[in-house]
């Protein structure tokens, strides 16, 4: 009998796997950073070989630091960073270019030129997603417009369009299936989230070639089996989500109304809104959550681009903290922000603000300002931008979100989850096991083969770790808002169209 589920969680960063056990406790996890390659400014690529060969050996890895062979897995399922977009050629395996990342802009001005010719109602209704250069369809016209002879093969059918979930399920299958679930369809602007279904208008409009599409197929399913490709075994892969709705399901926010955010590289806070879409009046979006059983489930999700990332930059860009555990204390070496307020808007503003051409922009300066008011302030946005996302999912749902589920990297800085919740005015709760991404992709995959036998079975397993409650004074959460409005103004008035 297998007794374990093998996890890969394909981040933005970084290639992970973990072994989660019947309780759904880790058992062993390896992590592995891999190239992030900026050819221009706004332009963000990934080898996706690299990404393939990283997530191969820390599958690998984790198995072996569990003790255990592969042939103790009884399945695997897979999250994903979504919408970084990969082409490649169907009898080669070969990428025509690298994948081209979600953070990057290089079709801003192709997208805007589509919604002067006012195609992005028709594009918002169809798919639920504001018109934005941060989804699929955008990147894989780019390719199929600037590789040489890229065009001429996909419309002879030799060319392969997926997210990172495809790349991945044709790699372990060595080229076997072509497909993708629904999570990660509805994020590539292609996909009509009412008719459940490619959508012709969106290819027509892309100048998308049908063929170079994945079969999608639910999240909770068995799309196939390992090639020779981990080891002589066949595990089959069954659960597929695309990381923030493998979140979502890991959190077990499996009722309406339930809500979460992960702090990753970028901040993504999901609404499970149940079996109808409900269509955003507060520039979020509307996304399929998953399909399991036959029945789909959406949620309303606000886009927070740089999160975790901010930290990222002050490592390696500035220089300021050697390793990113060292900003919980920068940023506690100063009692406040010192007036420093920092938007990081490096790839533009996400929800609610939707600006693809903001710079970042740091404001209240002055001579006292040190690094730890630079360090604070990096944390701060963190919670101020998922405040303003928070405040358009209430008026898009029409109820007060009394609890926030939190995950991801950054939830280990209580700092930044009590400020969170003085921000708010909410309670944040953080679980036991904050690896909800992984462990959605893993309980997805585990409800396919029956190792786990239904939803209330994993419902058990949840548990909350700890709980933050507003500490800070209603008029000082209020000025602080009020000057982090002031800052998201300043750099919305300092615009470059580059």
């Amino acid at each position: 009998m297998s007794t374990f589920i093998l996890a890969f969680d394909q981040g933005t960063t970084s290639s992970r796997a973990i072994v989660f056990n019947k309780k759904s406790e880790v058992v062993a996890v390896a992590q592995k950073e891999f190239t992030q390659i900026f050819p221009q400014a706004g332009w963000v690529e990934h080898d996706a070989a690299e990404i393939w060969y990283t997530q191969l050996s820390v599958a690998t890895e984790a198995v072996l630091k569990a003790g255990l062979t592969l042939r103790d897995i009884a399945a695997i399922g897979i999250t994903n960073q979504r919408e970084t977009t990969v082409v490649w050629n169907r009898k080669t395996g070969e990428p025509v270019y690298n994948a081209i990342v979600w953070q990057d802009k290089r079709t801003a001005a192709y997208c805007d030129t589509l919604r002067a010719a006012g195609k992005h109602v028709s594009i918002q209704e169809r798919t639920g997603l504001i018109l934005d250069a941060y989804f699929s369809a955008t990147k894989l016209k780019w390719i199929l417009d600037h590789v040489e002879g890229a065009r001429e093969q996909a419309v002879r059918g030799e060319l392969c369009f997926g997210t990172i979930d495809s790349w991945l399920i044709w790699k372990l299958t060595n080229g076997k299936v072509h497909a993708t679930d629904m999570s990660n369809a509805s994020r590539t602007m292609l996909f009509n989230i009412h008719t459940l279904e490619w959508d012709p208008w969106l290819l027509d409009l892309f100048d998308i070639p049908a063929s170079v599409l994945p079969e999608v197929r639910s999240s909770s399913e068995v799309f196939g089996h390992t090639q020779e490709v981990l080891t002589g075994a066949n595990i089959p892969i069954a659960g597929v989500a695309g990381d923030q709705q493998s979140a979502l399901f890991g959190q077990m926010c499996l009722h309406p109304g339930m809500v979460k955010n992960t702090y990753g590289t970028g901040c993504f806070m999901l609404m499970n809104t149940g079996t109808k879409p409900i269509a955003s009046k507060n520039n979020l979006i509307t996304t399929i959550a998953w399909k399991i059983n036959g029945t789909v489930h959406y949620a309303l999700e606000g886009s927070v681009f740089i999160a975790g990332a901010v930290v990222q930059w002050l490592r390696d860009g500035l220089g300021i903290i050697k390793t990113s555990a060292d900003i919980e204390a920068l940023a506690n070496s100063v009692a406040d922000n010192g007036g420093v307020y920092m938007v990081p808007a490096f790839a533009g503003l996400g929800a609610p603000y939707w600006n693809q051409h903001a710079k970042g922009t740091i404001v209240g300066i002055t001579r006292g300002t040190t690094a730890g008011h630079i360090g604070r302030a990096a944390v701060e946005s963190i919670a101020y931008q998922t405040m303003d996302v928070l405040v358009a999912m209430e008026a898009d749902a029409g109820v007060k979100i009394s609890e926030l589920r939190v995950d991801g990297g950054a939830t280990v800085n209580n700092q930044l989850l009590q400020f969170q919740s003085d921000l708010l005015r909410t309670t944040v709760v953080r679980p036991v096991i904050t690896e909800t991404t992984a462990l959605g992709a893993a309980y997805l995959a585990g409800l396919a083969v029956q190792y786990w036998k239904s939803m209330e079975e994993m419902e058990k397993y949840w548990q909350m770790d700890r709980t933050f409650h507003p500490q800070m004074a209603d008029e000082e959460a209020q000025r602080k808002a009020a000057g982090w409005k002031q800052a998201v103004h300043a750099t919305a008035s300092y615009v470059t169209h580059d």
